[in-house]
């Protein structure tokens, strides 16, 4: 009924860039929070980033200052600019949709930052 797919991620070196879009379709009355967790090997899915329907945004403290997220509420989208990208940055990136107050998640893009 509701889906949600992610893309936009790769191979990237330290200090690159990435844009990471997602984007929920289906049956869609209400859709309210969308965010981006991401899950390193060995490691727990921890949060990234969060933006309200209203715009509020939240994130984590590792990724202040370089990353930024954005929603387009009429194409039912999020997106997840990262700048300055490191090592530890490199993780599966989940994204995430309220919709109707259940959470619909994607099936994740790899993110590898490498030289």
């Amino acid at each position: 009924q509701v889906q949600v797919v992610e893309s936009g991620g790769g191979l990237v070196q330290p200090g690159g860039s990435l844009r990471l879009s997602c984007v929920a379709s289906g049956r869609i009355f209400n859709m309210y929070a969308m965010g981006w967790y991401r899950q390193a090997p060995g490691k727990q899915r921890t949060l990234v980033a969060t933006i309200s329907s209203g715009g509020s945004t939240n994130y984590a403290d590792s990724v202040k200052g370089r990353f930024t997220i954005s929603r387009d509420n009429a194409k039912n989208a999020a997106y997840l600019q990262m700048n300055n990208l490191k090592p530890e940055d490199t993780a599966v990136y989940y994204c995430y949709a309220d919709i109707s107050k259940t959470l619909y998640w994607g099936q994740g893009t790899q993110v590898t930052v490498s030289s």
